[in-house]
């Protein structure tokens, strides 16, 4: 007898577990043939509005965590990753891509991992600074981070989009609601279960799925949303995105890159991006 195939079943990832939409809604995803690969869950924003609530949660203990600490979680999810390499380019040759690129995009997510796990102690000495005054003060700048992030990763990579917008903003101490590819989103809900096999605390991470169009407005007008990063080139997507920030001064962050592949899509300042600056005064002397 033949025994039945059983199909991965790709869901929501909010608050370090993976739940259904709320609504029930989905939208089915096929590959160039025409042939279903799953149907994906149809995030609402109730959805979202959960994700922030788990985000704001996790904030000040993410945030706190040593640099060190943080740098090896992301590293682990690059070893994950990397234990998981055959999955993510059979995903992503499901949605239409050639061997060979899915193993060049795979291999790129994980370095950029590594990439910004190294990074995750040395941003903030070149970043920072002590700063000249006229008075007898010592005066330090240094970064903090942002709080609570929103995400819109790229269309054009599925995984490594998601990854290169993903990894600088935690590191840097961000927690965050990320609304995956509209149009390939496989690899996403599989990249949650990387990062939730890899010691990242519940709630720093919440990963959706579903019409940017439905969500982008809520992701940028909800108040307890410090920054929202958005990638894309529609202009009126992003003329709405500043709009709407404006409103609460959240920082609107736009990436109009198309080749993730390239080096130029990884730098610390993309850490940096996310990060406020907070100035100290010490007094030299009593």
């Amino acid at each position: 007898m033949s025994r039945l195939n059983i199909q991965k079943t790709y869901k929501l990832y909010i608050g370090g577990k993976f739940p259904r939409t709320e609504s029930g809604r989905y939208f089915p995803l096929h590959d160039k043939k025409g042939h279903l690969i799953s149907n994906m869950c149809l995030a609402s924003r109730k959805d979202f509005r959960n994700a922030v609530v788990a985000a704001r949660k996790a904030q000040s203990s993410w945030s706190g965590a040593t640099a060190m600490n943080r740098g090896q979680i992301l590293y682990r999810s690059a070893e994950m990753l990397e234990g998981r390499k055959e999955q993510f380019v059979k995903e992503i040759q499901m949605q239409g891509a050639s061997k060979a690129k899915a193993i060049k995009e795979v291999e790129a997510s994980i370095d950029r991992l590594v990439y910004y796990a190294g990074w995750s102690d040395k941003y903030q000495q070149i970043f920072s600074s002590v700063n000249p005054v006229s008075s007898a003060h010592f005066n330090f700048s240094a970064l903090e981070p942002m709080g609570v992030v929103s995400l819109i990763a790229p269309e054009e990579f599925g995984l490594l989009g998601l990854v290169s917008i993903l990894a600088p903003a935690m590191v840097g101490g961000n927690t965050l609601v990320v609304l995956a590819s509209g149009t390939l989103p496989l690899c996403s809900v599989s990249f949650a279960e990387v990062l939730h096999a890899s010691d990242v605390p519940g709630g720093v991470v919440n990963i959706l799925t579903g019409d940017k169009k439905e969500l982008i407005s809520y992701m940028a007008s909800h108040m307890d949303v410090n920054a929202i990063i958005y990638c894309g080139k529609d202009q009126e997507e992003i003329k709405l995105i500043s709009t709407l920030s404006s409103q609460n001064v959240k920082r609107p962050v736009f990436y109009k890159k198309s080749d993730w592949l390239n080096e130029n899509c990884q730098s610390p300042y993309f850490i940096e991006k996310t990060q406020e600056i907070k100035t100290t005064w010490h007094p030299a002397k009593i």
